[in-house]
């Protein structure tokens, strides 16, 4: 919610004005007559429906006027007074309007106002913008969003004669936390759907998340990931897991005292497990994992492309904690000037927000290619660490191999892991894979179970990425030798 001393503060200096982005407009009226007697001016509202009242006289009939109406009569009142106008921001697309509230802005008529935009979708013209205070909204508090769970149990009690509805408290507690970076009536549409079935359980947090996601994301380019690989099913990586396990404490608030964790950079070579590895570090954290498509962002209107990302990454702020995870992010970023600039305001609008950001927003980025990153996105802190997954070694390799055996239900203790590890070396862990899956389809063909033998001529077939790009894989090697730290 506003912080209601901090809006009285800027009505009393008389900031000319102000904007708000919220859809909560029953609490927002609420403190409009809460801090009425501390603004020492009449407060107006205004709606294209209502048309103008004073909040504090109730007894009198609303002005009726429409949108360029109203600012005349701001601008032909001499007393000075606060005007709270909702659902503005469509009317200033005809430039009478939008002229008229600058003038206003700009103090041209006189007595100085001050006019409070409030509207759910916060659209102002360039124009506007240097004259114009924008507050952010503070989210609800976990406290807050615990309150309309118990109301809404009561009113689901209520509407099913007296039968009480069946609330976990470790239920209210975990939905709290998931649905908390939404507005109060958005979360209160949320909590409706769980407890319409008169229980609230541990499975209502999951669908909590879900439908959360579901609400925020407009545009399509995040997608949600709930069922996370867990750090046992990754082969290797030791220093990443080790890393990741220390800080897990400070990410999720349970250590005050240290700075929370901001990201990592995940290096290395194609097919070397780093999409898997991301969302390992997503299960790591206990949070689920949002992936950010720049594919879906990049459009062919005119800054609709930073708008998109802007919008994601407030997304993603509003589902913390979470990780943010960027595949191949030098894909998105290394066009440069060739695109008409596109690519290099969202590298800005990406590093500001890495920058600025100050929620529990874990953000991974993954690369293979390291001399197509910007300089920008390497330089010290804008990343904790930048690991370097490279090839795995043998023990991670005969790791590797038992797990996607016991994942195709094979019983890794009929084979020999250690020989088929030995056979493989340069292969990448999706080549491991690979062997493994080549190797039941030629059994299949044969109509027979798959064997040691099977798996072993898969590898000998193959030609792995490390042999038909070897100049390339050796240089990515060097260059990470002494600028990162190993993941294995």
């Amino acid at each position: 919610m506003i912080d209601a001393g901090e809006l009285t503060r800027l009505l009393r200096v008389g900031t000319p004005l102000l904007a708000v982005e919220s859809d909560e407009e029953v609490p927002i009226r609420q403190l409009l007559k809460s801090i009425l007697p501390n603004v020492l001016r009449p407060i107006f509202v205004w709606t294209i429906t209502q048309g103008l009242r004073r909040i504090d006289m109730d007894d009198l009939p609303p002005r009726r006027c429409g949108a360029s109406e109203v600012l005349e009569i701001v601008r032909d009142s001499s007393q000075r007074a606060v005007f709270v106008l909702f659902d503005f921001s469509p009317h200033l697309r005809y430039l009478i309007t939008a002229r008229t509230l600058r003038e206003l802005a700009e103090g041209q008529y006189g007595t100085q106002h001050s006019i409070l935009l409030v509207d759910s979708k916060l659209e102002l013209p360039n124009d506007l913008m240097p004259f114009t205070t924008r507050i952010d909204l503070a989210p609800p508090s976990a406290d807050a969003i615990e309150d309309i769970i118990k109301q809404e149990a009561f009113e689901w009690s209520k509407a099913h004669g007296g039968e009480r509805a069946k609330v976990q408290m470790s239920a209210l507690k975990s939905c709290a936390r998931a649905l908390q970076g939404l507005s109060l009536p958005q979360a209160k549409i949320i909590v409706r759907k769980l407890i319409s079935d008169g229980l609230l359980d541990s499975s209502d947090a999951i669908e909590a998340i879900k439908s959360k996601f579901a609400m925020l994301n407009k545009d399509g380019v995040l997608s949600l990931e709930l069922n996370t690989q867990a750090f046992a099913d990754v082969a290797g990586c030791g220093n990443l897991k080790r890393w990741v396990e220390l800080r897990k404490a400070a990410f999720l608030g349970e250590a005050q005292h240290l700075d929370a964790p901001k990201g990592v950079l995940l290096l290395g070579v194609q097919g070397c497990g780093k999409s898997l590895l991301a969302k390992a570090i997503a299960a790591g954290f206990g949070v689920p994992i949002l992936n950010l498509d720049m594919g879906s962002a990049y459009n062919k209107y005119q800054g609709e492309t930073e708008r998109r990302l802007r919008d994601a990454l407030k997304q993603s702020e509003q589902m913390a904690p979470c990780v943010l995870w960027i595949d191949e992010i030098e894909k998105a970023l290394a066009e440069g000037d060739q695109d008409g600039g596109v690519s290099r305001r969202v590298l800005g609008g990406l590093l500001t927000w890495m920058a600025e950001r100050k929620s529990a927003v874990f953000l991974v980025a993954t690369a293979n290619q390291v001399d197509k990153l910007p300089p920008e996105l390497l330089r010290k802190g804008r990343f904790d660490e930048l690991f370097f997954v490279d090839l795995p070694k043998l023990d991670a390799r005969k790791a590797a191999f038992d797990i996607h055996l016991q994942r195709r239900k094979l019983d890794p203790s009929q084979f020999n892991s250690a020989e088929l590890a030995s056979a493989c070396d340069g292969f990448s862990g999706a080549e491991i894979e690979q062997a493994v899956v080549s190797a039941l389809y030629r059994a299949h063909a044969r109509s027979d179970k798959v064997g040691q033998q099977d798996v072993l001529e898969e590898i000998q077939t193959t030609r792995p990425l490390s042999v038909v790009m070897a100049e390339k894989v050796h240089a990515l090697r060097e260059w990470a030798m002494a600028r990162c730290v190993p993941a294995d």
